[in-house]
């Protein structure tokens, strides 16, 4: 009984991690899952884990042990922070491509974050979601939260913070986001110029058509027709985006657990 109590601060920081990381990852952290789920789920990959985490010596339960809580927070919000914000980049893409089409204005409340989010932005999402676990990329994060204890240890506080190196690669990853994003709805914003420099060359040539009751459901029908075409290769694109999140976050479990 003794020697369980004497763990049980250690497990504790290991619980903390998961916590967090549950409450920002992709797929774990949408509101459709229920809260009780995700800290049940933290509980028992805790008790799995918690034989496989070393630490130097017994933790103390004094004021070092709060700075030691922040830090497993810190960790498991930051690595589940990686992944929802390179998978942001489909909710830019689609952004885009809304604004393209003119369908910016229909933004619809999306369940799984609980903020507005544009049409085909969330259609897109929904299908990132299933390819993700259609290859087991939740097995993928959750093997990536699990190895962060071997490169950062319960006992010792993360690096990177003081050199600048932890938010020199947020910022990079944040603009690597924008620039996926773009690159995404790079074919249809494309397309889309092509159209609307044709209705306008067509509004000059022949005055008497309307040009803006004929141009909005002619830019929507060609707008599909084109990502009829072009979907194919979305997927392609995203087993980029994928591999980018895994590595990414083994990136960010080398910088924060780098000895100084």
């Amino acid at each position: 009984m003794t020697h369980i109590i004497q763990l049980l601060p250690a497990f504790l920081l290991v619980f903390l991690r998961l916590t967090a990381f549950f409450v920002s990852a992709p797929i774990f952290s949408t509101r459709s899952i229920p809260t009780t789920y995700k800290i049940g789920l933290s509980f028992f990959l805790a008790l799995i884990a918690f034989p496989m985490v070393k630490a130097g010596a017994p933790i103390p339960v004094d004021w070092h042990y709060v700075y030691l809580a922040i830090k497993e927070v810190l960790v498991g919000l930051i690595l589940g922070f990686i992944g929802t914000l390179l998978l942001s980049a489909i909710q830019i893409a689609g952004s885009f491509i809304d604004m393209m089409l003119g369908l910016a204005i229909a933004s619809v409340f999306d369940p799984m974050t609980g903020t507005q989010s544009p049409l085909m932005g969330n259609f897109k999402y929904m299908l990132t979601i299933l390819f993700i676990l259609s290859v087991n990329g939740h097995h993928l994060l959750i093997e990536g939260v699990l190895s962060s204890y071997h490169v950062v240890p319960l006992d010792r506080w993360i690096s990177g913070f003081g050199n600048g190196s932890l938010s020199a690669f947020l910022m990079q990853k944040f603009s690597y986001m924008f620039m996926s994003g773009l690159l995404l709805a790079a074919p249809m914003i494309s397309s889309m110029f092509v159209i609307d420099v044709a209705l306008g060359i067509v509004a000059k040539t022949v005055p008497q058509m309307n040009i803006f009751v004929v141009g909005m459901p002619a830019k929507i029908i060609a707008g599909f027709l084109i990502l009829i075409i072009v979907f194919p290769g979305y997927f392609f694109v995203m087993t980029r985006l994928l591999e980018v999140l895994f590595s990414s976050m083994a990136q960010m479990i080398a910088i924060m657990g780098e000895r100084q």
